[in-house]
């Protein structure tokens, strides 16, 4: 059981769910590591029993480290229930599905013209991502209100609003909050551009003071300052300089070299046309605001950014997968790295070590008044001692309004739909996305139909009677 000595929280239990990870879980045993505040146990279970088992013992060595300032043991769990018993926190990272099901979700679209950077949150793929990952999420959330339903949950699980919003929806005293990364590179580029276009160094993305709102993936600063400056006639000036070249934060042209990057020319595109900041990576931004940025593959590149084949992440995982052998082995020495995200900080403030504001995936509470409550949204939140509190936002900018609505409401029908496998549902959500405007109700059927059908296995039977 947890105790607090001082500024330090002995004896923690952490479930993770997905726990075979072999990318997010190393950047949380590093994190963990190197946080002075937390100790304890994390309990690993994955569907790949091996993976968590290997982790446990990559898990280990991190934290044997000399350099290490805290302890950690890991261990392997068997099944969901006895991961989840009593534990003090929650972290789902999980991959729904496999690559197969996601070659279906990201290049089936291509044959009626659908182009999907990511296709993991909205559009054809994020569409069917949602309908095999919610069922797994209904049973997380019964889980956790049954074996530790005061835990902490953190959701690192793309489509990540309709996770977290199941969760909520299945067991609504759950205490969850999603968590992503997206917004942290727009405030980086924030930095940058204080640096070339101001001649103002050394800022940190933790010195801006920025409003953030929207939904996954589709987030927008309507503010941003640092130290008293306002930054917003900057990067206004800034959408112009670099509208047709892009910028590239000093690396030249990086965006040709990584499915990742990008030359910010949609996102300061999307500034000129309302007027506000859209913070995420131009590759998720465009499928929210398709098909103008996504036509085809010319019209990608010449947006500068790239589409991701599902053949890239099928390489990268087995580079990872064979990583995971010689970390394991010790072939490979384990490091202390950073992972750059905050879930280990914002854990420590919930237990009363500190309080902190990030921007988070929570329910609507009036915190952005004029999208619906209780949808999942994105804003900045105040973490304190067994408390996350939304920090209001205001109304979201009226100019922004029609594109979040749109999508917020299709994702409660997906959710709706995923829930009572509503077959005319589903098709009516899956249809409405902009993605898929320029498609006849013929191919969208086709489509539809086969798209599920790439699936079946993880899916509920209902769906095809």
């Amino acid at each position: 059981m947890r105790s607090i000595t001082g500024d330090r929280v002995n004896d923690l239990v952490i479930a993770y769910i997905g726990g075979g990870s072999r990318g997010w879980a190393w950047g949380l045993m590093k994190d963990l590591a190197m946080d002075e505040q937390l100790c304890g146990t994390v309990r690993l279970y994955d569907i790949d029993r091996e993976a968590a088992r290997r982790n446990a013992v990559i898990g280990a060595k991190i934290s044997a480290l000399p350099a290490a300032k805290s302890r950690w043991h890991y261990e392997e769990k068997a099944t969901l229930r006895e991961t989840l018993s009593g534990a003090d926190a929650v972290v789902i990272s999980i991959l729904p599905g496999t690559f197969a099901e996601m070659q279906g979700d990201v290049h089936l679209p291509e044959r009626v013209g659908v182009w999907q950077p990511v296709g993991d949150t909205i559009g054809a793929g994020g569409f069917m991502r949602a309908l095999r990952t919610i069922p797994m999420y209904v049973e997380f959330a019964e889980a956790i209100r049954d074996c530790c339903p005061d835990a902490w949950v953190i959701n690192y699980t793309n489509p990540m609003s309709l996770c977290v919003r199941t969760l909520y929806e299945i067991f609504p005293e759950v205490k969850a909050f999603g968590c992503c990364h997206e917004v942290f590179g727009t405030q980086k580029l924030l930095c940058a551009l204080m640096k070339s276009e101001l001649g103002i160094e050394g800022v940190r993305r933790q010195d801006l003071r920025t409003t953030v709102t929207g939904i996954n993936h589709f987030t927008w600063l309507t503010s941003a300052s640092c130290k008293g400056v306002d930054l917003m006639p900057m990067y206004a000036a800034a959408a112009e300089k670099y509208a047709e070249s892009g910028y590239s934060e000093g690396k030249d042209d990086n965006w040709m070299n990584s499915v990742f990057d990008c030359a910010h020319r949609v996102k300061f595109d999307l500034f000129r046309r309302y007027g506000a900041i859209a913070a995420a990576g131009d590759r998720h931004l465009a499928e929210f605001t398709a098909p103008h940025y996504t036509r085809d593959p010319e019209t990608v590149r010449g947006w500068k950014f790239s589409l991701t084949p599902v053949s890239w992440r099928l390489e990268d995982l087995r580079r990872r997968m064979e990583r995971s052998e010689r970390l394991a082995s010790g072939e490979e020495q384990v490091d202390l790295t950073p992972s750059g995200e905050e879930g280990h900080r914002l854990l420590a403030a919930v237990l009363g070590l500190g309080d902190m504001v990030s921007n988070v995936n929570l329910p609507n509470r009036g915190q952005i008044p004029n999208l619906p409550l209780g949808a999942v949204v994105e804003t900045n939140a105040l973490f304190t001692r067994d408390s996350v509190a939304p920090v209001y936002a205001g109304p979201a900018p009226a100019a922004v309004l029609p594109l979040l609505t749109r999508h917020v409401l299709n994702q409660e029908n997906t959710l709706r739909a995923a829930l009572t496998c509503d077959r005319q549902l589903g098709f009516a959500a899956f249809m409405n996305d902009p993605q898929l405007e320029n498609v006849t109700l013929a191919d969208g059927r086709k489509l539809f139909d086969d798209m599920l059908e790439n699936q079946r296995a993880f899916l509920p039977e209902k769906w095809f009677r």
